[in-house]
């Protein structure tokens, strides 16, 4: 029989619309994949089948995962759909599909000697631990306009990772993160509920777009100052160890901190 390769974007829409077109053809592990587009690496006697993807196929897919496979698997299992790795959608497929084969579903995360589940498992660990860090580091900045705005360049597809703890955080505030390296942003009106908004502009005009957000108002080039002043002040120069800080603190997380600018 013939693999069937389900070719998808690299979104959890996508992923989640994969793995409904699978499960609903009744595919066994060995007799299906997923790839990302962009990512296909052409495989002899695969029928490759472009998928459909539907809000509607996703959130059947999550309702299934949270239902049969519980919380804490879901969670695991959309990480793993936001994380910087071209087999993240064929590790989701195979967990789902591995844990129908189980007594109790709910059990798949501690089946980590299956490579696909300890895949999952590790993207997971990474997407969060990303999350985690981004949350410290993000920095915003009062635009002319008067909202808070902080640009960030992840690898994972994060923001909807970070952006309800932002919610909590600021929910008078009008304010944004704008993820560069998926061109998105999750943008939030003062009192009211984050979205996330895909960036397109004219490429005609990106330096204008571009522009737009380096005008900060007077007061955050005062309050930057102040900042930057405080934190050569608690600087103990004969303590300073590179190495450990890159430790706490990757370089990679350093262009969009204003300590560092």
């Amino acid at each position: 029989m013939m693999k069937t390769v389900y070719v998808c974007t690299d979104s959890v829409t996508g992923i989640f619309s994969a793995v409904y077109d699978a499960w609903k053809a009744h595919k066994e592990e060995e007799e299906c994949e997923i790839a990302l587009q962009g990512f296909t690496e052409q495989q002899l006697f695969c029928d490759y089948v472009e998928v459909e993807e539907t809000e509607s196929k996703a959130l059947a897919v999550e309702d299934m995962v949270r239902k049969h496979m519980g919380m804490l698997a879901y969670h695991d299992i959309y990480q793993a759909a936001l994380a910087a790795d071209a087999m993240k959608g064929d590790a989701v497929l195979k967990t789902c599909l591995a844990a129908r084969k189980l007594k109790d579903s709910k059990k798949i995360m501690e089946h980590l000697g299956h490579p696909k589940v300890r895949k999952v498992f590790e993207l997971s660990r990474k997407v969060g631990n990303e999350s985690h860090f981004l949350v410290e580091f993000i920095r915003f900045r009062e635009l002319e306009s008067g909202v808070l705005y902080a640009p960030i360049t992840p690898k994972s597809h994060v923001l909807t990772c970070i952006a309800p703890h932002f919610t909590d955080r600021f929910p008078l505030e009008n304010w944004m993160i704008h993820d560069k390296t998926h061109r998105a942003f999750a943008v939030h009106e003062a009192r009211k509920k984050w979205v996330l908004v895909e960036e397109a502009y004219d490429d005609t005009k990106k330096e204008e777009y571009d522009e737009y957000f380096q005008r900060f108002s007077e007061k955050e080039a005062e309050y930057e100052e102040l900042f930057k002043s405080f934190c050569k002040t608690i600087a103990i120069k004969e303590r300073e160890n590179p190495v450990c800080q890159r430790g706490h603190l990757p370089l990679w997380y350093r262009p969009n901190m204003v300590e560092f600018s």
